[in-house]
């Protein structure tokens, strides 16, 4: 069973250049402040969508760090090393 967004899976999270990881980043971010928020005022219907969240914004930051330490690399320098 997959927990998390069906869009921000790691294959698809490799597809994506450096800017468009850390628009998603401050996306899943805000997201998880409005799922507090309603879990603190008892609003929040969906408690897994927390811990969905959560993972969501750990694999972006792994996914930012991989390419920081070299280990993976952004869709931009995989295309200029192929026609280069």
């Amino acid at each position: 069973m997959a927990v998390g967004s069906k869009d921000l899976v790691s294959e698809n999270l490799r597809g994506l250049d450096d800017e468009r990881l850390v628009d998603e980043l401050r996306k899943a971010k805000e997201e998880l402040f409005n799922l507090r928020f309603q879990s603190a005022t008892g609003q929040l219907d969906n408690h897994g969508r927390l811990r969905a969240v959560r993972k969501d914004i750990a694999r972006i930051y792994t996914e930012l760090r991989e390419r920081e330490l070299g280990i993976g690399q952004s869709p931009s320098v995989e295309a200029k090393e192929e026609s280069a």
